[in-house]
């Protein structure tokens, strides 16, 4: 077994709109083994915690669910 290291889910204040819906989202997509879920005020694809860990680096993007710390 691989241990994980926790990380943040959501860079989104929690205050955010939609911030439930989208957690609940992110958290449905990963548990169906998808990589993205459809945001649910613009309808773009974002992509899940999981899949960008998998991508094994910080892009600079500004994710909103990049598990890994923001790049300077």
């Amino acid at each position: 077994m691989i241990f994980k290291k926790p990380y943040k889910i959501c860079r989104l204040n929690k205050n955010y709109p939609k911030y439930d819906e989208i957690i609940k989202l992110h958290k449905q997509a990963i548990d169906e083994g998808n990589d993205i879920y459809i945001d649910p005020e613009s309808g773009y694809a974002v992509l899940t915690a999981e899949f960008l860990l998998k991508h094994g680096y910080c892009c600079g993007s500004g994710c909103r669910h990049c598990p890994y710390d923001e790049k300077a």
